[in-house]
């Protein structure tokens, strides 16, 4: 099973915001989720409560093969955490 870690987009119309979940790289966006690791809310004006990550799980899933999206490996990043690629 491939494993992804990527955004899932929750929120209203005009209003994003987004969680960091790990799902089954083979399903669509929306699939079951796996594990919810995290929330991402771009349009939080204090820039320190945008992000929060769960990164006990989210190092426990990079450890164990789950690759990243491309956006979720820039948002770890920015969170303080080293991402190989």
């Amino acid at each position: 099973m491939s494993v992804r870690i990527r955004l899932k987009r929750i929120g209203r119309r005009h209003r994003p915001c987004y969680r960091l979940t790990v799902v089954d790289g083979r399903r669509p966006l929306n699939s079951k989720v796996i594990e919810e690791l995290g929330r991402y809310d771009p349009i939080e004006p204090i820039q320190d409560r945008q992000l929060e990550l769960n990164q006990d799980r989210i190092e426990y899933w990079l450890g164990v093969g789950a690759t990243p999206s491309d956006t979720v490996r820039r948002l770890l990043t920015r969170g303080g955490m080293t991402v190989k690629t």
